[in-house]
């Protein structure tokens, strides 16, 4: 009977399947490297397109904020311009304010009253002067009282001296204080400068 020996046969097949099984063993390993190699540069270009974007984008807001410092100077600057500007109205408007006081300084004086000088500050107004009497400086005070621009008389010093000019006349010097009123309407308001 002859003998047949498939035992080569099979190795060889064996081995042929081994080597077939690692080479597609290793294409599947290649082409994973393939893959995660794309897949990588892939990704890589994307972080770097975005980081591309953020940089546009960071110096896009760099220069927004530049902007708005310059926005926020500028309505710091037009704000003091307003105050200024609300100052000068003040000013303009208290302006015929000084007349109507000297006018009304002019009207209230009583005969033998003598102003020597006048300040003002803010809405106080500080008189000082001589009167032939005491009772002369209670009637300037009243009148002051009366008056559409000025208010509240306050005496503050009353001292009576010789007159300087040697006649032996007696004169009582005075400081009073008064507040400016502004008149609008009829009605009377204080004028609050300060």
């Amino acid at each position: 009977m002859p003998r047949i020996n498939l035992l080569p046969w099979r190795d060889e097949l064996r081995t042929e399947r081994r080597n077939q099984f690692f080479i597609a063993l290793g294409a599947a390993a290649g082409f994973g490297a393939l893959i995660i190699l794309i897949g990588n540069l892939t990704f890589s270009s994307f972080i770097g397109h975005q980081q591309d974007r953020n940089r546009l984008m960071q110096s896009e807001i760099d220069l927004l904020n530049i902007k708005i410092k310059e926005i926020l100077d500028l309505e710091a600057q037009k704000s003091r311009l307003l105050a200024r500007m609300e100052i000068i109205e003040q000013l303009q408007r208290s302006r015929p304010g000084i007349v109507h006081v000297f006018e009304e300084l002019v009207m209230t004086l009583p005969d033998g009253v003598y102003l020597k000088e006048v300040k003002q500050a803010g809405t106080r107004v500080e008189i000082i002067g001589s009167a032939e009497s005491n009772t002369r400086v209670s009637a300037l005070m009243r009148n002051i009282d009366a008056s559409d621009w000025l208010s509240s008389p306050d005496l503050e010093v009353v001292e009576v001296k010789t007159d300087g000019r040697g006649n032996g006349r007696r004169a009582s010097e005075f400081t009073v204080f008064a507040k400016a009123l502004n008149t609008k309407n009829g009605e009377r308001e204080e004028e609050d400068l300060e």
